[in-house]
């Protein structure tokens, strides 16, 4: 969720899946989880430059990348050069269906083949997003297993950094979420993520955490990302699929990780710039920017890097507006948060 209290703030949806409304639902924005089709990437390698100095990858295949190429070749310009400050931006890849593992080996390649380090989003627990529009994630525990080993597997002895399962932990904790032996069952798979992709020696995991207007209760917070295997991780995650300014996540990362050890975390500002409309404004919200680009140059003790984990451009969901699916790429959006330029997420 994205919001305040319980399910009506809003989650991570928007993200590959969805996001969150009232009454449930994902604070993040989650895009929908791509086809093998949509993000596998060609055998070639990217056409889009890697810039200078730029730790993370840049890739050709995303949906607003495509988008631009397409506008371009319809003699489009000014809307394709409009999307270029979004594609030549480094972003995530969600990973949530099946085609993950072929997704994951591929990207990954592709991002050593430059010397970069790809950005994966893992998204695919039981239970997702209370049912709502991120619904959906493997069929049960068994299954979810199988399906990281296979992710890790893919990924192999590559540099990779993951963002583990936005809004699972924080949906705990809420009116919505999974509660007693089912939110034991998910720390537990949680927990098995963490070590399986650490067992691949260039991989970096982020639990995610949340947001600062989403879990009121730090320390049951703190709590929930122990049971999840924060120890083993290299941190947690704020501020998916969410607007908050990288202010006020860096305030709440610096709470959270005084009481789990020191913990550095990641930032989302991929859609920060102007910060939130309002706390409950979290799906497709109107006058929103891009925030401050992908770097781990951030100035800040504790937070490792500022990531552009939702992608910009991709729908929170439906918002009772009948607006394009969560994880569809929306053109008008998309360039309302170009034009309105790069904030500085502060």
């Amino acid at each position: 969720m994205a919001g305040v209290t319980g399910c009506s703030q809003g989650g991570p949806e928007g993200k590959a899946d969805g996001a969150k409304g009232t009454g449930g639902g994902s604070p993040t924005g989650a895009p929908a989880a791509p086809t093998a089709a949509a993000a596998s990437p060609g055998a070639a390698g990217g056409t889009l430059p890697q810039l200078p100095g730029q730790t993370f990858y840049v890739s050709d295949q995303t949906s607003v990348a495509r988008q631009a190429a397409a506008l371009r070749g319809q003699g489009r310009t000014a809307e394709a050069d409009t999307l270029l400050r979004i594609a030549a931006q480094p972003s995530s890849q969600w990973l949530g269906d099946q085609a993950a593992r072929d997704i994951a080996d591929q990207v990954s390649r592709r991002a050593a083949e430059v010397d970069r380090t790809p950005v994966f989003v893992v998204y695919n627990i039981p239970h997702r997003d209370c049912g709502l529009y991120s619904a959906g994630g493997a069929s049960d525990a068994a299954a979810y297993r199988a399906w990281i080993t296979g992710l890790a597997e893919a990924i192999g002895d590559r540099r990779a950094w993951v963002v583990l399962e936005p809004d699972a932990i924080a949906h705990t904790l809420d009116s919505c979420g999974v509660k007693g032996d089912a939110a034991a069952e998910r720390y537990a798979l949680l927990a098995f993520a963490v070590q399986e992709l650490k067992k691949r020696p260039q991989v970096r995991v982020y639990l995610d955490a949340g947001n600062p207007g989403w879990t009121q209760d730090e320390r049951a917070l703190a709590e929930a990302l122990r049971r999840s295997g924060i120890a083993a991780a290299d941190g947690f995650a704020v501020n998916v699929s969410n607007f908050f300014t990288t202010e006020r996540n860096a305030a709440f990362g610096a709470q959270l990780s005084a009481l789990l050890d020191g913990k550095h975390f990641v930032v989302d500002t991929s859609r920060n710039g102007n910060g939130p409309l309002d706390a409950e404004a979290w799906c497709n919200p109107p006058g929103r920017a891009l925030g401050a680009p992908p770097t781990t140059e951030t100035g800040r003790p504790g937070v490792d890097a500022y990531l552009w984990i939702k992608n910009p451009g991709e729908s929170d969901g439906e918002c009772g507006r009948g607006e394009p699916a969560a994880g569809q790429f929306w053109l008008p959006y998309a360039l309302g948060l170009a034009a309105a330029g790069a904030g500085t997420a502060g």
